[in-house]
């Protein structure tokens, strides 16, 4: 299967991007940073260095069409966390998170959609602080407030795509050991890798539209 996956440079990301690789399928891992993906000696992957943020998709559109030709799965998994009091927050921070939490996600998708297979699959990756009556902790308001409105855009795309046989689903993970974990909540350690939730969503990707569509999945066992 021919895969895409954002934010691959570390973290679960990463993970992902290995297993993938690791069981034949043709994998392009999206990351600003993708000194630790060259280090993957694996001819199933084909990392490139692209800012999400980026005004300009038409170069990663041509080299997505040049090195898969079409998609299969779809990870949104790139993400921006920054702990920060409410009354500290500023414009900057606002336009900061949510370019790369939302806006990257409606662009990438946007951009991609002449690619997608049949029965093609997008897993977008939010947050249980971005669901509606779970605890909510200080300084994440603007993060939270970001994966809220991808779980909302993952219920409309599923909608509209339907008739163009693409399933939308959004896994929403609880605490997950990584870099933005111990910015968000310093000293915690969740009960869980990012190994060992790259394995879900690995599963999830592959088969989850057979049962899903359209539906915000919590994965967490922990609070937070």
């Amino acid at each position: 299967m021919n895969i895409v996956i954002t934010g691959a440079g570390k973290g679960i990301g990463l993970e992902l991007s290995k297993l993938f690789v690791e069981n034949n399928h043709n994998t392009i891992a999206i990351s600003r940073n993708i000194n630790t993906l060259k280090k993957i000696d694996n001819p199933f992957l084909r990392p490139i260095s692209f800012d999400l943020t980026s005004v300009d998709y038409s170069d990663l559109l041509e080299f997505m069409s040049k090195e898969l030709g079409s998609i299969d799965i779809l990870i949104n998994n790139a993400g921006l966390l920054i702990n920060k009091n409410f009354n500290n927050l500023t414009d900057a921070d606002f336009d900061t998170i949510f370019n790369t939490n939302v806006k990257a996600v409606f662009k990438l998708t946007q951009t991609v959609l002449p690619l997608f297979n049949k029965n093609a699959h997008i897993v977008n990756i939010s947050s249980m602080g971005g669901v509606q009556g779970s605890s909510k902790f200080p300084g994440l308001s603007l993060y939270s407030a970001s994966k809220g409105a991808v779980s909302i855009l993952t219920e409309c795309l599923a909608e509209e795509l339907k008739e163009e046989h693409i399933s939308v689903n959004a896994l929403a993970l609880g605490a997950v050991q990584t870099e933005m974990l111990e910015n968000a909540f310093p000293g915690f350690k969740a009960p869980i890798s990012a190994h060992e939730m790259a394995k879900y969503i690995y599963e999830f990707a592959l088969t989850g539209h057979k049962y899903y569509n359209g539906k915000v999945l919590p994965v967490s066992s922990s609070t937070p």
